[in-house]
């Protein structure tokens, strides 16, 4: 299990490795805000608790400018793992059917590898548009693409406990979250 680290304000940073965390408390960086039941750790001189969530003792500027790249990873978890022509989710799909990317203004007409171009869709559907406009065979997508703000992104891939998406719900709100639990 990963450790989910808070900067000073609260703010969820990142989830690092458990030996990473346990460093950065050891060292004096970070404190256990909420720790893991069961075993603790042990040395030879010390025994503290498996974090499950630490907090920077001094705050880390994060710069708000991030950009992602579209990615089918990140693509899939801005739509909820849902065909955005036909509403199914992946786990609706057919055995031979899957999740894919599809250009609402196709490459081939001068449409662009851009958030607010690129959509997830079943292979049916992807493949039914082909090379046209959605209107042009009769498709309508569910939501129009919109570029999601890189916090929602980076929490919608991660496994994390109740414990450490409770902090994520209280500081981002649900919708951080929403796509965390495909359906």
């Amino acid at each position: 299990m990963r450790c989910l680290a808070l900067n000073a304000s609260f703010e969820p940073l990142t989830m690092v490795p458990t030996r990473r965390a346990l460093r950065l408390v050891i060292d004096g960086k970070a404190e256990i805000v909420e720790a893991e039941t069961g075993e603790p750790i042990r040395s030879m001189r010390m025994r503290v608790p498996r974090p499950a969530i630490i907090r920077l003792v001094r705050f880390v500027h994060v710069p708000r400018r991030f950009r992602r790249q579209v990615t089918n990873t990140f693509l899939f978890a801005r739509d909820g793992y849902t065909c955005q022509y036909c509403s199914r989710f992946q786990s609706q799909l057919k055995p031979r059917e899957c999740l894919t990317r599809d250009h609402v203004i196709p490459q081939s007409r001068g449409g662009g590898n851009e958030w607010h171009n690129v959509v997830t869709a079943c292979s049916s559907c992807n493949t039914r548009k082909a090379s046209h406009l959605p209107e042009e065979c009769g498709m309508r997508l569910v939501r129009l693409p919109s570029e999601p703000h890189f916090v929602h992104l980076s929490w919608a891939i991660r496994r994390l406990s109740p414990t450490q998406q409770t902090y994520i719900k209280l500081f981002y709100g649900e919708r951080a979250l929403a796509a965390i639990s495909p359906r």
